[in-house]
């Protein structure tokens, strides 16, 4: 399962509506409306892991 990055819901990668591909990374989406949204602006959604201080 994967986890949309616009709406946050779990998404099987085989019936999902839509994914798009940002830095390497494929993404999916519930629908293609949230890969608009997210194809607009993916740095929005995606939040790269920082190690602290």
């Amino acid at each position: 399962m994967a986890i949309d990055p616009v709406c946050k819901m779990e998404v099987e990668e085989d019936k999902a509506a839509a994914s798009s591909e940002y830095k390497g990374k494929k993404y999916y989406f519930c629908a293609v409306g949230c890969r608009k949204a997210f194809d607009q602006n993916p740095e929005k959604y995606v939040t790269e892991e920082k190690e602290p201080g």
